[in-house]
């Protein structure tokens, strides 16, 4: 029997696969000047910089870095989060109560219950 990073290695696709995933950024001011950036697919993934330029190329390298040391490791590269994609479709459990005051509303709009709580869930987001 192979030991389990050997066999995790082998199912995995080659490193310069997962050095060419875009990650989203995200970039917050330095109370003490600069600013800070952190990849949140990448737990742990940070770092920081005087200007935005530097503060970018520094994140791209601390995720190569992050990358390349997972790889070596064994260690699962979880993908970008905006390549995970979502079918549209959820099971929600509620109270019965719940279920018949949004059905009554949907009702009452003239559209289908699943229809009504989509716009009532974004227009919260908004």
């Amino acid at each position: 029997m192979k030991p389990k990073i050997q066999q995790q290695m082998m199912s995995r696709e080659p490193l310069e696969y997962y050095l060419s995933l875009t990650y989203s950024v995200t970039l917050d001011p330095d109370p003490e000047g600069g600013y800070v950036a952190h990849i949140k697919d990448l737990s742990g993934c940070f770092t920081q910089g005087e200007t935005l330029a530097e503060t970018m190329a520094n994140i791209q390298e601390a995720r190569e870095l992050w990358i390349e040391t997972a790889y070596e490791m064994g260690d699962p590269i979880p993908l970008p989060n905006n390549l995970v994609e979502y079918s549209g479709k959820l099971l929600i459990r509620m109270p019965k109560s719940l279920h018949r005051d949004l059905a009554h509303k949907a009702e009452v709009e003239a559209v289908s219950l699943n229809q009504y709580i989509s716009s009532v869930l974004s227009r919260s987001l908004s």
